[in-house]
């Protein structure tokens, strides 16, 4: 039995998809706050704790502080982008093989910039994610750590 088709991002209602209570942690960054929110509010209905931040530098301290077994990560941030953040986050020992996805609209990416995310271990799926997909994104991140 699949999920029904909800566009992530936008103010739809969401029902409750399970009661399985997961004690993992994920981190998303976007700076779109409405998808931020839409994000957290499903995860969370799936049991997730979901730590949220809206731009690289909150979500780098974020990730710090609350150590997330799993990071969802929007590319296009102004100042610091998803790459930069995802180089910083790799530069702390104790992050360095935490699961990251690269979430992004943009379906032209350079050789050079998908290279370098699969090079730093970032998974990469393309916008606008389904319920669905959500979903099964965060378990398969959390498959590494569970």
């Amino acid at each position: 039995m699949g999920y029904p088709r909800v566009r992530v991002g936008y103010n739809t209602p969401v029902p409750v998809i399970s009661t399985d209570r997961s004690t993992a942690r994920i981190l998303i960054v976007d700076d779109d706050e409405g998808v931020t929110q839409t994000f957290a509010r499903m995860l969370r209905l799936e049991g997730y704790q979901v730590h949220t931040a809206v731009t690289a530098e909150t979500g780098l301290a974020e990730a710090e502080q609350s150590q997330p077994d799993a990071i969802i990560l929007d590319l296009r941030m102004p100042l610091v982008d998803g790459l930069g953040f995802l180089r910083r986050l790799r530069a702390h020992e104790h992050q360095r093989t935490t699961p990251v996805a690269i979430v992004t609209g943009d379906y032209f990416l350079d050789e050079e910039v998908s290279t370098e995310l699969q090079a730093l271990g970032a998974e990469l799926r393309f916008k606008p994610l389904w319920l669905e997909d959500l979903v099964g994104l965060a378990r398969n991140l959390l498959k590494v750590t569970h």
